[in-house]
């Protein structure tokens, strides 16, 4: 008899379990990786008879359950190193409920799921960018079918701050530009202490620190800049730091080392490693809002579907200078890469299955836990759609 998900069970030993995705992940570039033998299953003939006519198992709508128990196979994906955390906890649970599928995932970025994705190499990616028309047309290629483009990875991005006894302080998309790119330099100018009445601000110089390597956090946020602040922020979005002789750290986890240790500074990080720094409140509208999971999710549901978009590539043109109430606008969003064929039924499945996993309610809350990689869930307006295309998965 199958076991089906319980939508709302909570995850113990998280930690523990994703150390084991990590290593599985290592076996993620070439679509191969350690083939597990299929769950053994038990019943009646009749039973057996019901199991082979289900030929393919059916996404759930926004909220459902799905049944994983009789999924079997390994599929490989890789791509975005934003998403590696989130990519780790979900494969760590979904292993629990599907003991027959085997998940990897190796974050080589955007770039190289993309090409491996092309290639074939891997049964789904992960992109931080919205696939080009050029590199689509080689994806359907290679999959021989349409392709899915799918957000399920929102993460706000923090500006974090170094002042000891402030943990908060309001800005401006301009004020932000302005401190970036230099032209405000003090911590108490008259642009900041505007926006901050009663906030105690120190006339200590103010030190922007940025990613030293390509990052899609930062092509994420000077994105932000260049749309939200556009008279104050002359620069392309851009992977890499377009303003030369500034303080930077190499990756994250340099970044946060470099504004934590350094009093003034200000920086920018994935908000799940913002710490015990302050943060900002950014002007959206005629108020001032702080980043949060249910504020970075909004900016999907004040946001257009790009030209491009279709029910199959739920791709959006990001509002970053939205007036809407409560939406956090400075936010990466990842998407997900499949086939809607594949060329055996029980890949399909297998993909099938681990993407509505992923898509789910408590798949998004595994990722959303801060210990794992504090993503923004997706709402369920967006699950809907994103259901519905996962739905369309099948063997070619």
């Amino acid at each position: 008899m199958t076991v089906k998900l319980a939508v709302n069970r909570r995850i113990t030993g998280i930690a523990a379990v994703s150390a084991l995705a990590v290593t599985l992940a290592a076996c993620g570039g070439n679509g191969g990786g350690e083939t597990t033998t299929a769950a053994e299953t038990t019943g009646t003939t009749e039973e057996v008879e019901e199991t082979e006519e289900a030929e393919t198992t059916e996404a759930p709508e926004a909220g459902g359950e799905m049944d994983y128990s009789a999924l079997s196979g390994t599929i490989a994906g890789g791509g975005a190193s934003s998403m590696e955390k989130a990519q780790n906890g979900w494969i760590a649970t979904f292993a629990s409920e599907a003991p027959g599928v085997t998940v990897s995932y190796n974050p080589t970025g955007s770039s190289g799921g993309r090409t491996a994705f092309i290639e074939g190499t891997v049964q789904y990616a992960g992109t931080d960018s919205i696939v080009g028309d050029d590199q689509l047309a080689e994806m359907e290629a290679s999959c021989q079918s349409d392709v899915l483009e799918l957000p399920l990875y929102v993460s706000p991005i923090a500006v974090i701050f170094n002042l000891p006894g402030i943990d908060s302080i309001n800005m401006t998309p301009e004020t932000i530009a302005n401190v970036f790119n230099g032209s405000i330099t003090k911590w108490n100018d008259e642009a900041i202490a505007a926006d901050n009445e009663g906030v105690d601000l120190p006339d200590l110089d103010i030190i922007p620190v940025n990613r030293f390597d390509g990052s899609g956090t930062t092509e994420n946020f000077t994105e932000y800049l260049s749309v939200a602040a556009a008279d104050a922020w002359t620069y392309e979005p851009a992977d890499m730091w377009p303003i030369e002789g500034t303080q930077s750290g190499d990756g994250t986890s340099g970044l946060v080392d470099v504004v934590t240790s350094t009093e003034g500074a200000i920086g920018y990080a994935d908000a799940s490693r913002a710490g015990g720094l302050g943060t900002v409140a950014v002007g959206v509208g005629e108020e001032f809002v702080s980043y949060s999971p249910e504020a970075a999710a909004r900016i999907l549901e004040v946001s257009e579907p790009t030209e491009s978009a279709t029910d199959l590539r739920l791709t959006y043109d990001l509002a970053r200078d939205t007036t809407e109430s409560g939406t956090y606008p400075v936010v990466l969003v990842s998407y997900t890469l499949a086939c809607t064929g594949y060329g055996d039924q029980e890949t399909a499945d297998a993909v099938k299955g681990y993407l509505t996993y992923v898509a789910s309610a408590e798949g998004q809350e595994v990722a959303a836990d801060p210990d794992v990689a504090g993503i923004a869930p997706i709402s369920d307006n967006v699950r809907t759609q994103v259901m519905a295309a996962i739905d369309q998965i099948s063997a070619r």
